[in-house]
């Protein structure tokens, strides 16, 4: 980049010649690490996992607690609410995400390397972006009723899906609260140094990793949310909508823990990676996984255990409950395997993976997910339990080549490639605005 001979603070190599690991004193052999090392890195990913799981869960609850209410008016109001965010999470939501999630890598490595300005930067170029995404989805979302239609789901239902669409402020006010949180707390201040037009430059950077982040999560989210599409095409759809309506907002609300844990290793690989750290990433990467693996069986087993019960909470209709209870062994083990996946998805958006991450989500969901659960629902008739199966061969998929992905990689490799990023993406702290 034209500006990175005046970028002091990175004018040192990350990846010393010497073969140590900077702070470390230890050298960057395969050797195994000391249980001191261990208890640490546990420490960090639990201090980080803590507060992100929560924050997630309280943003999803927003749509949760909204589905339960609904669904306790009856299953035409529950089948409604249910393709309405079905379709706000497939035609934007999803999108914005991703395209969002680009940021982990960008300010998880920059932050790593000391570049602490360049956050703020960051988050101009993904705002300006993402904005003018924006623009388009919601003229999308202004002719929901219209599109269901066209998709040839229940009239009914379809005209009252569009209404569920309309209620935002919630997502309004989370917002005003994050940018006075970013403008006034001591914590962003060296995160954050105002509006300049550096936020404006480079834009094609953030676009580079933004657009297959947006694909990696766009793959995955979409195939979770035609199941309900698919589940409206069965021959009772409000049984089968509601169903899968209330199974995935179980499975989304799982989801908070291990997409927490995700987070939070992203954060750790990210930053070890921009301080050029290889060991110090490839440790966190176990850690996280003994977690992953630990809470997955955890909620599993409570999930089998409860079968009979979970479904009234969002509805009194017995026979979506009884429904429900018979899916909940599959719905299980899609659980777990999205837990493993979930943090090893994390780990990819640290190194900056996305472009693989996309082609495995494309591979896993749209190869061997879909297909098996358009067979099995629609030809061997297993009806909303066929869709659960189908996609949870996709995820499992999934979980295993992003794991032998994460094993054969040479992280000292990708501690050199983060350096490159952080100095192609960045800007001189002393540019004029």
């Amino acid at each position: 980049m034209e500006h990175e001979d005046s970028i002091g603070i990175l004018e040192s190599p990350l990846i010393p010649v010497s073969g140590k690991v900077p702070g470390e004193g230890v050298s960057l052999s395969k050797g195994s690490c000391n249980k001191a090392e261990i208890t640490s890195e546990l420490k960090k990913q639990m201090r980080l996992a803590g507060p992100l799981v929560v924050v997630s869960f309280l943003q999803y609850s927003l749509l949760m607690i909204s589905v339960m209410f609904v669904g306790h008016l009856g299953e035409l109001s529950l089948a409604s609410a249910s393709m309405a965010t079905s379709f706000a999470g497939v035609t934007g939501f999803s999108f914005m995400l991703g395209m969002g999630s680009a940021l982990e890598t960008f300010c998880g490595q920059a932050y790593g390397a000391r570049q602490y300005h360049m956050l703020g930067v960051h988050m101009q170029r993904a705002i300006l972006v993402l904005t003018l995404v924006s623009v388009p989805i919601s003229l999308i979302w202004a002719f929901t009723g219209q599109v269901f239609t066209i998709l040839k789901q229940d009239t009914e239902i379809s005209m009252r899906a569009g209404a569920a669409l309309s209620s935002a402020i919630s997502y309004w006010i989370n917002v005003f609260i994050l940018a006075i949180y970013i403008k006034f707390s001591p914590t962003c201040k060296k995160t954050w140094t105002g509006f300049s037009k550096d936020g404006r430059r480079n834009l094609v950077s953030f676009l580079k990793l933004g657009i297959p982040s947006a694909l990696m999560v766009c793959l995955e989210f979409w195939s979770y949310e035609f199941l309900v599409l698919m589940s409206g095409l069965l021959p009772n759809p409000k049984l089968e909508t509601s169903m899968m309506s209330v199974s995935l907002n179980i499975s989304s609300v799982v989801y908070r823990i291990p997409f927490g844990f995700g987070s939070a290793v992203s954060v750790r690989v990210s930053n070890e990676l921009g301080a050029g750290k290889p060991r110090a990433a490839r440790l966190a990467v176990k850690i996280v996984m003994l977690l992953a693996v630990t809470e997955g069986l955890s909620l599993s087993i409570i999930a089998v255990a409860l079968r009979g019960t979970l479904g009234y909470l969002y509805t009194n209709e017995e026979e979506v409950v009884r429904y429900l209870a018979s899916v909940m062994p599959v719905l299980a083990l899609s659980n777990f395997m999205d837990g493993i996946q979930g943090v090893l998805s994390g780990t990819a958006r640290g190194c900056g993976w996305q472009k693989v991450g996309a082609y495995v989500n494309l591979g896993s969901y749209y190869l061997l997910g879909l297909p098996s659960a358009i067979i099995l629902t629609f030809v061997f008739h297993f009806g909303g339990k066929g869709l659960w199966i189908g996609i949870t061969c996709g995820s499992g998929l999934q979980a295993f080549l992003l794991l032998v992905i994460a094993m054969r990689t040479n992280w000292e490799l990708e501690a050199g490639k983060a350096r490159e990023r952080v100095y192609g993406s960045s800007i001189p702290m002393d540019l004029p605005s």
